[in-house]
């Protein structure tokens, strides 16, 4: 029984061995992987040549942007499928301890067969008649003959049960087989999305590669320049956006005195009584309905943005979840889970989390997202800016929301 309990069991055991040994990914593999400009060797310092084909920096900077893109798509995707082959691997476990329990009751009813078989097969060779003429004593023959008619019925329940367990094993091994197909397709989709991540970040350093020690000054200060002019165009519009909403404060204010001159003005009677009555209404429908929750989030939000600031400097690196270093979504996950609210992995799941908000209305501790296929996210801090983990190459830090296409945002709590 033992034997037969474990060979599946093995056999799952060392499928899913094997699937991790070839999804794993090397911490080197990874540091590397992370370490795309700084890992990149120098070209000779001679001018490019115009007839060589070889890109220009504008070029290289944006094929090198894209394919980036590309490898935080397919990072998101590779985080899913990750989950996928995790959740089926559990299923194909509890599955295959489903079929080893169902085969031990098989068994039992097998053996149980078995000993009324022997038995039939012992005292089956000679007639009831001849049994009869030849017995010392009659009586003993009748009284076997009874104990044999009674054990005829308990035969018939054996073979029942053998029949319900037979089927009840057959279809737990049917649903094992399907579970298992299942999870090599997982497994399969796992390492083609591994597969182009590497093949993306392999063709972005193979570009950056072939710059010159000056190329990548200029290009790194590209990068520079592109970031700080995003970080004060996010101030710009923050700044327009609280100017706009205080000038909405003050319009509402002003709409308010109108309203209580106006009803004291009306009152012929008791207009101190009508004074209080209306400051108590405006306390008990103003702002002091809003405070709970407002001062609620904002209590989880720092909580939120107090770990993020901790990961500052971390490095990105795909498909991590921390605490060395993050991918985008990993370091979401983490930061919201210290606000007390457990995020799914990816992108693609942590956007149908919680309440949409607008983006004039974003407050910090939001998660935005951003390109059409929500395939990147930060975490808001106010004024336009936000912090994340970017990109492979480089750290977890402070930026302008401005620096990808905008796509949506939510409040997780």
């Amino acid at each position: 029984m033992a034997s037969h309990r474990k060979q599946p069991r093995t056999r799952a055991l060392a499928t899913a061995a094997s699937a991790r040994g070839a999804l794993g990914i090397s911490s080197a593999a990874l540091a590397s992987l992370t370490l795309l400009s700084q890992s990149a060797h120098a070209s000779p310092t001679d001018p490019p040549d115009r007839n060589s084909g070889k890109p220009s920096l504008a070029e290289v900077q944006k094929r090198v942007d894209a394919l980036y893109r590309q490898a935080g798509s397919a990072t998101q995707k590779y985080n899913a499928a990750k989950e996928a082959t995790g959740r089926q691997r559990d299923k194909v476990n509890r599955t295959l301890d489903q079929v080893a329990k169902r085969t031990d009751r098989l068994n039992d009813a097998r053996r149980a067969l078995g000993r009324y078989a022997a038995a039939q097969y012992r005292t089956g060779g000679v007639s009831e008649t001849a049994t009869l003429l030849l017995t010392e004593d009659p009586q003993q023959f009748f009284t076997q003959r009874h104990l044999m008619n009674r054990l005829t019925g308990s035969q018939k329940k054996a073979v029942t049960d053998y029949e319900k367990q037979q089927r009840a094993a057959g279809s737990r091994r049917a649903e094992a087989t399907r579970q298992l197909a299942r999870l090599s397709a997982s497994q399969k989709r796992l390492k083609a999305n591994r597969s182009e991540i590497r093949s993306k970040l392999s063709e972005a350093r193979e570009l950056l590669s072939k710059l010159t020690a000056e190329e990548k000054a200029r290009l790194a200060e590209i990068e520079r320049k592109k970031r700080a002019e995003a970080r004060q165009k996010a101030m710009e519009r923050a700044e327009a956006e609280r100017r706009e909403q205080a000038r909405k404060e003050r319009e509402r204010q002003r709409e308010r005195q109108r309203e209580r001159e106006s009803d004291t003005g009306d009152q012929q009677d008791g207009p101190d009584s009508d004074t209080g009555s209306d400051t108590g209404s405006g306390t008990g429908t103003g702002s002091g309905d809003t405070s709970t929750p407002d001062s609620s989030y904002a209590a989880k939000a720092a909580k939120v943005l107090g770990f993020a600031k901790q990961q500052l400097g971390k490095p990105y690196v795909w498909g991590a979840t921390g605490p060395n270093s993050y991918d985008c979504s990993g370091f979401t996950q983490a930061a919201w889970k210290e606000g007390g609210a457990s995020l799914p992995r990816t992108t693609f799941d942590q956007v149908k989390v919680g309440t949409k908000v607008a983006r004039s209305a974003l407050r910090p501790g939001d998660l935005i997202f951003f390109y059409d296929d929500v395939s990147h996210v930060g975490i808001y801090t106010g004024d336009g800016q936000m912090i994340h983990a970017p990109k492979p190459g480089t750290n977890i830090r402070f930026e302008s929301i401005d620096t990808m296409p905008f796509h949506s945002a939510v409040r997780p709590a």
